[in-house]
């Protein structure tokens, strides 16, 4: 009985793992206009991907309690296959805004990109945080 249970916990680890969007994890920011940047915890919200602040640094690489900590910064995104994400929003919290967005996995890179109305900004490439 107990090397059922343990056969048991392994496939069910291992098949969280498996269904682990390649997206999940923790990725940094490019530097906002102020030079500062953050670690996004991007993760499942039910059947969409989205990413938290969970952390603030300022332009010296000085962490710090951030307004924005904990708030939502992607929501909403789906996997589109081949790397592409879109459909979601993502907020920039240095210009206080919404874009709607597109995101693009490259390895350990993902690419930001939205829009709002026809103003476009290009989010940078966030880096994976290991």
């Amino acid at each position: 009985m107990k090397h059922f249970l343990t056969a048991a916990a392994m496939v069910v680890t291992l098949t969280g793992a498996a269904m682990a969007d390649p997206v999940h994890g923790m990725w940094q920011t490019v530097k906002d206009d102020n030079g500062n940047y953050g670690h996004i915890n991007v993760t499942s919200c039910g059947s969409k991907i989205c990413g938290t602040l969970v952390k603030s640094f300022d332009s010296a690489g000085k962490v710090f309690k951030s307004a924005n900590q904990g708030r939502k910064i992607i929501w909403d995104m789906t996997a589109e296959g081949g790397g592409a994400y879109g459909g979601g929003k993502v907020y920039s919290p240095d210009r206080d805004k919404t874009y709607k967005s597109k995101m693009t996995l490259k390895g350990n890179s993902l690419n930001i990109k939205g829009c709002v109305l026809a103003i476009c900004r290009d989010g940078g490439t966030w880096k994976r945080v290991n």
